[in-house]
């Protein structure tokens, strides 16, 4: 029988520190202090109100900010004011002056002058008007460029802290294995392995080194939303992965539980999920705070609770601090106290996270800091560079006969479609403007900040002896196709909401489009969804093309001319029927503002594509979660699989390196692979790493992701790709532990997960090991030579 080694934390953390940041307590000595004095001095009033968020049009009055409606609403002061910019139309330096003067009244008027946190999404930049709009999260999930993700959420978080904003709902880390999903689009799609390593960019870029001058990231939905999230297997090793990476590699000091169930009972009041493996087995020290509406729920859809009073203290018991963003239940603790259903020392904790929170923030300073005086711009030219660079590496090429790049010989295009000079194909969920239309059915303004459409970006590219076509040709589809969705579980807003409809625009000709596809060289079929058709609460029947797009698309192909077909929106569309007759086909997601910019540059070869799918791109419209994990029946193969992407040139493998076998107590072992650039360009290849067991006793999927690379080549240029990799990576979660398995381990690389160049299998040697702290090393490092 084998024994069995207890892995203990000296070894595990030799390796961890050396990969990422020290990760400070959120009690630190100097906030310790400041908030034990604070909480020695509050009433149970003044402690309820710092475990509660508000919405800043409840103190405002004809615009402006009324003393007398926040006596009325909020005499004690308040923790968080919720999504204070998407409430608002204005513009940066008076969004700041706001702020600023709410903050004043509650450090001068309150008699704890206890700051508020203002907090924000910010998935694709700042939401606020005026603000850099970068491309959403599944096509930032394509570029596998975690270095580029810290780079936007620096910006992000430089534009926040300016107006005063010193927290962030974001990023959502769920992993989403069907485009069934509405929320699909939030994620950075269905690997554990690659969400990791994007969230962990994402929050460091957010937070920065100190969180007195960062913005607090929320990794968000815990855990295994949009799923069912039951095998605890699949949770353990997928689904908690990365928040547990945030949490214990980037420092994430907030956690937002989500909608969902686990093992029955809503996880807003689920001490397992919250206490057991957030707390106690991940080891989170920070604050958890509610989805909006969600602890109202238990009572009002759920049926867990009586009443709302009896939801807050059922909550507030399993782990939740902050009740967010309009709350009905957190208020009735009071009550609940008085019938013993709480105790104070249970709302003294939550409160203590909350104050500390805000200490960390540097919001308990002497003079905090509100916002930057001056001319704020949030929209300048790094923002817009790094949105540009952005929408250029999430745009996935699929398919290319030849046909792209567009060469001299094109002398006529015809752009069509309802995304061809439209900029509701650029914006995904949880934008200002989609914020703006969705939720409040208000009109955006499409030049702060600019957003470039399809159209304008080929106009600012093409040669002048180049003509540009145009004519809409069908529309999105003719009842927008999608519906609210307001029986599932999510925001209590979605009741009240009406579906948006695009107006504006004139009538499409198809007789026209079909009259200029015939007159030109190529046609540019500008396809796919809207603000409307894709996001949080938004119904579609299926994943197909909308409305009469594809058939639209079957007359384009019918006049014999090339058809370039360009896919916007939040999910992989099914596009089977089309696919073998269409020259070319680009997959541009939400792109945000430099959106046309980009698309113009590819089209046209001056970028070269470099996108590579973070997701699976079904073949069919069946509802069924795919995990390339699991590999693809050879009767059911996708229409391109995970970590698939084109460019206009081409790439060799060789001289695969690795150690025939390890000892498993090994920090690191070297796998490397020499890339060779062998076409005509210089590109970008996403280098890949996979490992598969190799022996029958390894429970783990029979291929994961393990390691990747960006890796740029000049023509003719080679370059070699190192990846020092940890056992403990292949750790499996065997009868609630962590254990890492001798065996034998095949380790590919290629290009995706199923164009792989390399393969060769390591043993490793030695007993079994159990990690006692749980997982700690998370990713391989990289070096390029």
């Amino acid at each position: 029988m084998k024994k069995i080694i207890i892995l203990g934390a000296l070894f595990i953390n030799s390796a961890f520190f050396a990969q990422k940041k020290e990760v400070l307590p959120l009690a630190t000595p100097q906030a310790i202090a400041k908030v034990e004095a604070l909480l020695s001095e509050m009433t149970l009033d003044e402690k309820l109100a710092q475990i509660t968020g508000t919405r800043l049009r409840e103190i405002m009055e004809d615009g402006k900010f009324s003393p007398s409606k926040f006596e009325e609403h909020i005499p004690y002061g308040i923790g968080h004011f919720c999504q204070f910019s998407t409430g608002q139309a204005l513009e940066p330096e008076a969004l700041r002056d706001l702020v600023r003067e709410v903050q004043h009244y509650l450090m001068t008027k309150t008699r704890l002058k206890i700051p508020a946190i203002f907090h924000e999404e910010a998935i694709t930049g700042f939401a606020t008007q005026g603000a850099t709009t970068f491309p959403q999260q599944i096509g930032m999930g394509c570029t596998w460029n975690p270095e580029l993700i810290e780079k936007n959420t620096q910006n992000t978080a430089k534009n926040m802290r300016a107006v005063g904003a010193t927290f962030a709902l974001s990023p959502m880390l769920d992993l989403s294995r069907t485009a069934h999903w509405n929320r699909h689009q939030e994620s950075y799609g269905e690997d554990a392995y690659l969400t990791s390593r994007l969230g962990v960019a994402f929050v460091q870029g957010l937070q920065g080194d100190d969180l007195k001058t960062g913005v607090a990231a929320t990794v968000k939905h815990f855990a295994g939303y949009g799923t069912k999230n039951d095998d605890e297997k699949v949770l353990y090793e997928e689904y908690l992965m990365p928040h547990e990476a945030c949490i214990k590699v980037a420092g994430a000091k907030s956690v937002m539980p989500s909608y969902g169930v686990y093992q029955s009972l809503p996880i807003s009041v689920n001490p397992t999920m919250l206490k057991r493996m957030l707390r106690r087995e991940i080891g989170f020290d920070g604050l958890v705070v509610s989805d909006y509406g969600a602890i109202n729920m238990v009572y009002k859809k759920y049926k867990q609770a009586p009443d709302f009073m009896t939801a807050g203290a059922m909550a507030i018991h399993a782990g939740v601090d902050l009740e967010l963003s309009s709350p009905k239940t957190y208020p009735l603790l009071k009550k609940a106290l008085e019938k013993g259903l709480v105790t104070e020392a249970v709302i003294n904790k939550s409160v203590r996270r909350s104050l500390l929170m805000k200490a960390r923030l540097g919001l308990l300073d002497k003079a905090p800091a509100i916002g930057v005086d001056g001319d704020l711009d949030f929209d300048g030219k790094e923002g817009r560079k790094l949105a540009y660079e952005s929408a250029v590496q999430s745009i996935v090429l699929l398919k290319n006969n030849g046909v792209l790049p567009l060469t001299k010989k094109v002398k006529k295009i015809a752009l069509v479609g309802p995304n061809a000079a439209t900029t509701q194909g650029l914006l995904g969920d949880y934008t200002y403007q989609a914020m703006r239309a969705f939720w409040k059915n208000e009109a955006y303004d499409p030049n702060n900040p600019k957003l470039i459409t399809l159209k304008q970006g080929l106009e600012n590219r093409l040669p002048k002896k180049v003509t540009l076509l145009h004519e809409r040709g069908c529309d999105w589809s003719a009842d927008l196709e999608a519906k609210i969705d307001k029986s599932g579980f999510g925001d209590s807003r979605l009741e009240k909401l009406k579906l948006l409809t695009v107006t504006g625009l004139p009538q499409p000709n198809l007789k026209r489009a079909l009259a200029i596809a015939q007159e030109s060289d190529v046609v540019i079929a500008a396809m796919g969804e809207n603000i409307s058709l894709n996001g949080e609460g938004r119904s579609r029947k299926g994943i197909g093309l909308p409305g009469d797009q594809e058939a639209f698309v079957e007359k384009l192909l019918a006049t014999g001319k090339p058809v370039i077909l360009v896919l916007f929106g939040g999910r992989q569309q099914v596009i089977a029927k089309l696919e073998g007759r269409c020259a070319a086909i680009v997959n541009a997601w939400f792109l945000g503002e430099e959106g046309g910019n980009a698309l113009a540059d590819i089209l046209l070869g001056n970028k070269n594509p470099s996108g590579k799918l973070c997701v699976t791109y079904p073949n069919s419209e069946e509802r069924k979660e795919v995990n390339y994990q699991n590999g693809y029946a050879e009767e059911d193969l996708p229409l391109y699989p995970f970590g698939y992407g084109l460019s206009y040139t081409s790439f060799a493998y060789k001289d695969l390196k690795l150690p025939s076998k390890i000892a498993l107590t090994e920090e690191r072992f070297e796998v490397a692979v020499t890339v060779e650039n062998t076409g005509k360009r210089d590109g970008t290849e996403i280098v890949q790493l996979y490992v598969s067991p190799a022996s029958q006793n390894l429970e783990i999927k029979p291929i994961q992701l393990k390691g990747f690379k960006r890796v740029f080549l000049k023509k003719g240029e080679k370059k070699q790709i190192v990846f020092r990799v940890s056992p403990t990576q292949l750790v499996q979660y065997k009868q609630q532990q962590w254990v890492v398995a001798p065996g034998d381990y095949t380790f590919k690389i290629g290009a995706s997960s199923t164009d792989l160049k390399e393969q060769g299998t390591v043993t490793f040697k030695g007993d079994a090991l159990v990690l006692e702290k749980g997982r700690q090393i998370f990713f391989s490092e990289v070096a390029v030579e």
